[in-house]
C-alpha cells in the first residue's frame, strides 16, 4: 500500500489503455508517453501491460507501507527517496516507511513510476487507466491509498541502468503520416504545413495539444468522422489540434496528419512554448 501525502499537479494511474470500446464512445486513455512507461516496467522485469503512475510536471510525495522495488523513467523531476536524490532509469529498493518525493523539473514534462508487479487499482473495461466517468477518480488526491503488488524480490535480477542514454524525447521533430483529408489540400498548402515550426500553446493536456500558429485557413465542411490518439485536426481558422490519449472518438475537422506512437510520446514530453516540426513519412 502507498499513501499519497501530496498529489502533485496531475498524477494518475495508467496502463496501455482501453482497447476495443471506441465504438461506444469510450476513449483509449493510457500512458501519454508509452515509450518511457515501457522502460520503467522493463527495468523491473514487469509485463509491459502493468500499470504505472504517470506524473506531470510536479511530482507527488508518496509514503510506502510495504517494501518493493521501483524504477522511474521519462521526465527528470528530481526524484528522492527519504530526501536522498536518485536517478531515472535505475532500479531502487524501497523499504517499509520510505518516502518518495520529487523536486524541480529538469527535462521533459511527464515521468513514469513503476513498482514491482504494478499498481493494483480497479480494472474497468480491461484497463486500470484513470478516466473521468469511467474510474472512481481521474487523478490522485491527498491521502489516497493505492494498493501495489507484494512480491518476494530477494532473487530479483535488474536489467541494469540506462542513465547514460540521451532521452529519446529531446527532439522537436514529430514523425507524421498523411491523414484521410491530407490530399484535399494543394501541394503548396501541404508544404506550408510541413515547413512551419509550431509552438505548443497553453491549451495542452491529456485530451489534446493546440498549436499556436495559424497555418491554413479553410472552409472545408465534413461530417463527423472517427479520430484516434495522434490525429491532427485543422480548424477552419487555420489552427492545429493534436489529439492525445484521452481524446474523443469522433471529430468534424479535416484530419490532415497522423502522429506515430513515438511522436505521441515525444509530444507528451512537451509543454507550453516548446516548439515542434513535422516530418512526413508514408504508409508504404
Amino acid at each position: 500500500m502507498i499513501k499519497v501525502l501530496k498529489p502533485g499537479i496531475y498524477s494518475s494511474i495508467q496502463d496501455r489503455g482501453r482497447f476495443g470500446f471506441r465504438q461506444l464512445g469510450i476513449p483509449l486513455a493510457g500512458t501519454m508517453d508509452s515509450f518511457s512507461a515501457n522502460i520503467a516496467n522493463s527495468l523491473l522485469n514487469n509485463n509491459l501491460t502493468n500499470s504505472v503512475m504517470e506524473i506531470t510536471m510536479q511530482g507527488p510525495t508518496l509514503e510506502f507501507f510495504v517494501s518493493t522495488k521501483i524504477a522511474i523513467s521519462g521526465a527528470n523531476i528530481s526524484p528522492k527517496i527519504n530526501n536522498v536524490s536518485i536517478l531515472n532509469n535505475k532500479v531502487y529498493t524501497i523499504n517499509k516507511g520510505d518516502v518518495l518525493s520529487f523536486g524541480i523539473l529538469i527535462t521533459g514534462f511527464r515521468c513514469y513510476l513503476a513498482v514491482l508487479g504494478g499498481f493494483l487499482e480497479e480494472n474497468i473495461l480491461n484497463s486500470k487507466s484513470y478516466y473521468a466517468g469511467i474510474t472512481s477518480r481521474m487523478k490522485l488526491n491527498k491521502n489516497d491509498r493505492i494498493a501495489i503488488s507484494i512480491q518476494n524480490f530477494k532473487s530479483f535480477d535488474s536489467k541494469g541502468i540506462l542513465t547514460n542514454q540521451t532521452p529519446f524525447f529531446e527532439t522537436d521533430i514529430l514523425e507524421v503520416f498523411p491523414g484521410p483529408e491530407y490530399d484535399m489540400f494543394s501541394k503548396q498548402q501541404q508544404n506550408k504545413l510541413l515547413s512551419t515550426k509550431f509552438n505548443v500553446s497553453s491549451k495542452n493536456n491529456r485530451m489534446g495539444y493546440r498549436l499556436r500558429e495559424t497555418v491554413l485557413k479553410h472552409s472545408i465542411s465534413m461530417i463527423t468522422s472517427p479520430v484516434i490518439p495522434g490525429t491532427i485536426q485543422l480548424t477552419p481558422e487555420g489552427k492545429l489540434i493534436i489529439l492525445m490519449k484521452d481524446s474523443q472518438t469522433t471529430g468534424g475537422y479535416p484530419r490532415v496528419l497522423q502522429l506515430s506512437e513515438k511522436s505521441i510520446a515525444i509530444l507528451a514530453q512537451k509543454t507550453t512554448n516548446d516548439s515542434v516540426k513535422f516530418k512526413l513519412n508514408s504508409y508504404k
